[in-house]
């Protein structure tokens, strides 16, 4: 796992007060103070190729739908093939 590095007390806080937002109100509120706009598009992006790959689209689809390159298609289709689960663990909940 790639976040391995990352783990620690910091990111716990992080994540634990990810965890406390109750609203799609509040995250959004939580959201828009601690991303700029770019990193809100680019995680927004990341997600939704991962549902269309998950619906069985093509690349070339998902490029279409999302404007995303090939490289990010590529990425998230690698998470969801051989990485930690998060994606899937998500994607599973909210269908």
């Amino acid at each position: 796992m790639q976040i391995d590095k990352l783990k620690g007390r910091e990111l716990d806080d992080l994540f634990d007060g990810i965890l406390s937002l109750e609203t799609k109100e509040d995250c959004y509120k939580f959201f828009d103070d601690i991303c700029t706009s770019n990193e809100l598009v680019a995680l927004k992006q990341r997600f939704q190729v991962a549902k269309l790959i998950d619906e069985g689209k093509t690349y070339s689809k998902v490029q279409e739908k999302t404007g995303a390159s090939s490289a990010t298609v590529s990425r998230v289709k690698r998470c969801l093939d051989y990485g930690s689960e998060g994606y899937r663990t998500v994607l599973d909940r909210i269908k």
